[in-house]
């Protein structure tokens, strides 16, 4: 559910959807999205949700903090019946659903995105799960939860550029399975930036729809669910050797589109015209920050992305504007060569 005012209601709305609302329900986020949220959300309850906290950052985003949180609910009584609420962004609703994915083998909950990447992508498709050393969300687990509430209203507080990196996914949305929404993104950059709740509402809700398709296609991510990975192996590369601390993870998988662009560009799938209208584009919602890594560090990365399997790099490229496949063949040289372009234009930004 998508609208303005939902954290504001959040209790009664959750009490709607699971006919009632448990005797125990704890909060998963941040100090900063509580500062900002947590007055709001607890005057919608009658009995106070018991708030457990996330440091931000995808450093928190291990196993470390989920043997924490699970402890501190143990500790406040929590039982099979209970329900965890995810409010902040994609680390908290990452973490926070892999807790209810695990916690007395599974309880339901339901997400409160806050930021705009979290709204349109990680909070759909119930993925969950954290980081390990060797690379991204390498442990997790599929949990849906019963609802999701992308409430517009938070968006005012996001900082503009959370917002833009946020944004690099529904410009992945559009480049993968939507052309309407990569020409909607190219028209109206202005409106959309600016905050102007038509053209946000109509970027979330495309973006949504396009995620929510393929997976009701695709739910483990055994065929076409893979293509939400585009810009993704690089980007999970990218993040894993600046050490999660240097790139928002919109803005990895921003750089991550620019390296698949360039190796669809040499292998044909898309026209240089093509190339440069969609670059275009993923900078028109920057600006990405610059990188200072060697070819070598990146490429190394990208072993550990969950999409190879026996060894074999598989490669999500785009098949023109609005389509997308995954090919199995790229060769060192190939990605040696897109990450080689894609240093180069963030040396030059």
């Amino acid at each position: 559910m998508a609208g303005s005012g939902l954290i504001r209601t959040l209790g009664p709305r959750i009490e709607r959807v699971l006919g009632r609302l448990p005797r125990r329900v704890f909060v998963v986020t941040s100090p900063e999205i509580w500062a900002l949220w947590g007055a709001c959300l607890q005057q919608s309850f009658q009995d106070e949700p018991v708030v457990l906290f996330l440091a931000p950052g995808e450093e928190h985003k291990t196993l470390k903090s989920v043997e924490r949180l699970l402890r501190q609910m143990v500790a406040a009584g929590g039982d099979r019946g209970s329900l965890l609420i995810a409010l902040g962004g994609g680390i908290v609703g990452d973490v926070g659903g892999f807790v209810a994915a695990l916690y007395m083998r599974g309880i339901p909950y339901v997400q409160a995105p806050t930021t705009f990447l979290a709204q349109v992508d990680s909070s759909v498709g119930g993925k969950t799960g954290v980081n390990l050393p060797e690379g991204k969300n390498l442990v997790g687990s599929f949990h849906h939860p019963r609802a999701v509430f992308a409430d517009i209203e938070v968006l005012g507080t996001l900082p503009d550029r959370e917002l833009r990196a946020g944004l690099q996914e529904s410009v992945k949305a559009g480049i993968i399975r939507d052309r309407a929404l990569v020409r909607f993104m190219e028209d109206h950059a202005d409106a959309v930036l600016g905050r102007e709740p038509k053209a946000l509402e109509k970027v979330i809700a495309a973006s949504i729809r396009m995620k929510a398709g393929v997976v009701n296609q695709d739910e483990r991510e055994n065929g076409l669910r893979m293509i939400l990975n585009f810009g993704h192996t690089v980007g999970h590369a990218v993040e894993t050797a600046t050490g999660y601390k240097a790139l928002l993870h919109g803005e990895a998988v921003g750089w991550g589109m620019v390296a698949a662009l360039h190796l669809a560009r040499q292998r044909g799938t898309i026209t240089s015209g093509q190339f440069e209208r969609l670059e275009k584009l993923v900078h028109q919602y920057g600006p990405l920050p610059g990188l200072k890594l060697r070819t070598a560090k990146v490429v190394g990365a990208t072993g550990s992305d969950k999409k190879n399997v026996g060894g074999v790099k598989r490669f999500v490229l785009p098949v023109g504007i609005g389509d997308a496949g995954v090919v199995e063949d790229v060769t060192p040289g190939e990605l040696e060569a897109a990450v080689g372009y894609m240093l180069a234009a963030a040396g030059r930004g």
